[in-house]
């Protein structure tokens, strides 16, 4: 641990004298002691100091760097235009509420997305410009393992295009229902529950309230683990302050949303249980048959206690008991901790909650690479086309806040995964200049030349053709 101190402050802490290197190591030392297990806040103070040189002199020789010449030209080219072009079309995966949603590839890179098709006009018809703009920018705000990524937002004249993380593993619903019995072991359940539980726990961190967790939202990607989507419902909610809103999923809702009194994100919490309830049983815990209506199901989540079969173990049940507490300052995540709550229940003391968040726990279960975890094509019903609305210039100013292009951090991961940053970025280290940053060796742009230029120039060039005397005929 010490040479390993050494090492890093050494290389990248040259500036600060020997005495402030000595003391930075010793409080690293010390904090390590007094720590049962390590974290990144061991760092904290020698991460400030090598911020604080950094910033001073080494980041005025990078400014006059090639190095910084190359960053704008990135920059420069993730904020170019993204159209239809960008991408390749491939099959329908499902649909949304507002249009399709099918994979598509990035031309340039080879990389999978899903689109997100949502159609003007049925946007229009049902007045959900403002639910439309603001999952894009909730989704444009959140950078989470366990919440789908927005990595392009384009527009065609049909449709506004959401480019999203690409989930080959299907959703909850279809592992749960259509995949032998139904229901989940209990060891996948939990899994699943901490990772959305983390997933949850991202999104409060932004003041965000999800409100439409239910097993449809919630994808498998192809390593079989989980992210959160449809951000259509999601809502901030402003600090100190309370909401209302009675949205949602019926047989999800939590009981104060039903009776629309004010709330923040307690609803979660409730959908949560609900959703452990239906991974181990295999049923919803409320709604008792196919189709009941909305009032009988409403009053079941309102009055009935449910009930647990021997799928459970008591461990699983104390948890589920503890979310579907129909008192929401009673429920657990409702008592100031919020996901701290949830991940200290006993039932999570055998998972590292570090490495979950880092991606360094095998998921229990992993899709076949070979299979489809959705509906055949065939039985996904298509949208009926929208009839009576026309759209109008107005229209635009929503269609060009929802369409910004690339989302920075998506794109450069993008960059750096299909290696066109490591191919692109070839910078010796005493070498000279490469042409495309030299700007001084660069010829001037050739002046630009007017139409009638251009008209003489092809006829001049007509003209001497037809004068050669090497000119052999053609035969059509």
């Amino acid at each position: 641990m010490q040479e390993l101190q050494e090492e890093v402050i050494g290389q990248c802490v040259e500036g600060p004298k020997e005495e402030q290197q000595e003391e930075v190591m010793g409080q690293c030392v010390k904090r390590l002691k007094e720590q049962e297990e390590v974290s990144k806040e061991l760092f904290k103070h020698s991460t400030k100091l090598i911020h604080e040189y950094l910033s001073m002199a080494p980041f005025s020789d990078y400014l006059d760097s090639m190095h910084y010449n190359r960053f704008l030209q990135w920059k420069w080219l993730e904020r170019q235009p993204v159209t239809k072009s960008t991408f390749r079309q491939y099959r329908v995966l499902g649909k949304g509420g507002f249009g399709e949603v099918c994979a598509c590839q990035v031309r340039a890179t080879g990389k999978m997305y899903a689109c997100k098709k949502l159609e003007k006009k049925r946007i229009k018809k049902r007045k959900g410009e403002a639910m439309a703009l603001n999952e894009k920018q909730i989704l444009e705000k959140i950078n989470s393992r366990f919440v789908v990524s927005l990595a392009y937002a384009y527009e065609t004249k049909e449709a506004l295009c959401l480019v999203l993380t690409l989930m080959n593993g299907g959703d909850l619903k279809f592992h749960i229902y259509h995949m032998g019995d139904s229901g989940l072991d209990q060891e996948r359940a939990l899994f699943y529950t901490a990772e959305i539980c983390c997933g949850l726990e991202h999104l409060h961190h932004e003041r965000i309230a999800y409100r439409d967790l239910k097993p449809e939202n919630i994808l498998l990607d192809d390593h079989g683990h989980i992210r959160i989507s449809d951000l259509g419902l999601a809502i901030h909610v402003p600090e100190g302050e309370t909401i209302r809103g009675r949205v949602g999923t019926v047989g999800y809702m939590a009981p104060e949303v039903i009776k629309n009194e004010r709330y923040s994100f307690g609803p979660d919490w409730w959908s949560l249980g609900v959703l452990l309830y239906e991974m181990v049983e295999g049923s919803s815990p409320f709604q008792q048959r196919r189709r009941m209506k909305r009032e009988e199901v409403e009053k079941l989540v309102m009055e009935q206690q449910e009930e647990y079969s021997s799928k459970f173990t008591p461990s699983a049940r104390s948890l589920c008991q503890m979310l579907l507490i129909k008192e929401p300052s009673d429920r657990l995540g409702c008592q100031q901790g919020g996901a701290l709550e949830v991940k200290g229940h006993p039932i999570f003391s055998s998972i590292n909650f570090k490495r979950l968040e880092a991606g360094m726990l095998p998921a229990p279960f992993i899709p076949d690479p070979q299979s489809i975890y959705c509906k055949d094509v065939l039985d996904i019903e298509q949208f009926s086309t929208v009839k009576g609305v026309e759209l109008q210039p107005e229209d635009q100013i929503l269609h060009s806040q929802v369409c910004s292009g690339c989302v920075s951090i998506p794109w450069q991961n993008e960059m750096v995964e299909s290696e066109c940053f490591q191919e692109l970025s070839v910078i010796q280290a005493e070498g000279p200049v490469p042409p495309d940053l030299d700007w001084r060796g660069q010829p001037p742009p050739p002046p630009k030349q007017g139409l009638l230029h251009r008209l003489f120039s092809i006829q001049e060039c007509c003209c001497n053709c037809s004068d050669s005397e090497d000119e052999v005929p053609i035969r059509l």
